[in-house]
């Protein structure tokens, strides 16, 4: 394959086209196989540090017979390296992982058909649950946030891709992360009571939609927000370490949401900006789901064998919607167990898991001794 661009494939064209779980995971399998064959082909003859690292892990040349088998790069790679397997001139945007500015963070580079198909994906997966119509938005951040469109955060990113189910937009925070509590009140009179979606990153909803809220709702806020957000869905994602130290876990997360707010429907979701658009969303029943477009696999730390459904395991998240960098087959820094397989009691098809913590860094560091840098870099 000699191409300098990754096209669409005609599986993508396919899936587009169907509801995102309707696809038995035997048959989506056989599917993902081709189609990530021909993309592990295009990053190896397009992304130099990506040939190398399979080089370095002494993997050969030639196709793959099983998911299973495909080099999988651990997500910190991205904040070592520079990787992308296009040209500079067609990087339409760069994504950065969230971070201090003393972390390093992931840099992740898109051409327009990266961008517009995971865009798409996600479009896809979301209207699964909420349906197609695009309904008043309020948002739990501020507007700040994505004032730099060319060099997105992931929390930035998270916000721009939400924005495709709303209108109407309502940031409840002001630029000064203080409470919007007047502009609440007035989206909520015009709103209140019909269908809307709350979309904000897991801490930042218990800190500023529940805490604040709270302490407010008494003397500021002259509106019952059980009346006004009790036909709201709330979408959330992100790190949970600050809300277990408070010991609030997800079912705690939900209950308190419904019993203070009124808000009864509530799905995380499982992603990172290391493979945008392959988001993993939480079902009815409690359960995270792979979709036409991705597939899991728990590895076992000690030996990278995939462990039977049931056993916990380091997570390995499989997409084929990275074309422009090689980010279709990660291993993450989360422990997870799959569940079940095209029998969740939602009806959808598919893998689904439940994600328990992150690795301990005694573990993470196995997973980057794996792909030692200095050796991947003597071969570039």
């Amino acid at each position: 394959m000699s191409r300098e661009k990754y096209n669409m494939s005609q599986y993508l064209k396919t899936i587009f086209d169907k509801k995102p779980y309707e696809i038995a995971t035997n048959e989506k399998d056989d599917l993902l196989l081709r189609e990530m064959n021909e993309l592990h082909e295009f990053h190896s003859k397009n992304c130099k540090e990506y040939k190398s690292i399979c080089r370095a892990l002494g993997i050969s040349e030639g196709e793959f017979n099983s998911l299973k088998e495909f080099p999988m790069l651990p997500v910190s790679i991205f904040k070592e390296l520079d990787i992308k397997s296009i040209k500079d001139e067609d990087v339409v945007r760069i994504l950065y992982s969230s971070g201090t500015t003393s972390m390093k963070k992931s840099k992740i580079y898109l051409d327009a058909m990266t961008s517009a198909n995971q865009t798409k994906a996600l479009t896809t997966i979301v209207n699964d649950f909420i349906g197609k119509n695009r309904i008043p938005m309020i948002i739990v951040d501020s507007r700040s946030t994505i004032t730099n469109k060319n060099n997105f955060s992931a929390r930035a990113a998270g916000i721009v891709g939400m924005l495709t189910f709303g209108k109407d937009y309502f940031y409840l925070l002001k630029d000064d992360d203080t409470l919007d509590i007047t502009g609440l009140e007035v989206f909520l009179d015009k709103y209140g009571s019909q269908p809307i979606i709350i979309f904000g990153f897991t801490f930042m909803v218990w800190k500023y939609l529940y805490q604040e809220l709270i302490k407010t709702k008494n003397s500021q806020v002259k509106i019952n927000l059980k009346d006004k957000l009790n036909n709201a869905v709330l979408i959330h994602s992100g790190g949970w370490k600050k809300l277990l130290n408070e010991k609030v876990d997800n079912i705690t997360f939900k209950n308190i949401l419904k019993e203070e707010l009124g808000i009864k429907k509530v799905h995380n979701f499982y992603g990172m900006v290391e493979q945008v658009g392959s988001v993993f969303m939480e079902c009815e029943e409690g359960y995270f789901h792979t979709s036409n477009f991705s597939e899991v696999l728990i590895r076992n730390h000690l030996d990278w064998s995939v462990e039977e459904n049931g056993k916990e395991g380091i997570i390995e998240v499989i997409s084929v919607l990275p074309q422009s960098y090689p980010g279709n087959v990660l291993l993450t820094e989360d422990i997870g167990v799959i569940h079940g397989v095209d029998d969740c009691k939602c009806k959808r098809m598919g893998k689904y898991f439940t994600v328990k913590g992150r690795v301990e860094k005694a573990e993470v560091r196995g997973c980057s001794d794996t792909y030692e840098l200095k050796e991947v870099q003597n071969y570039v």
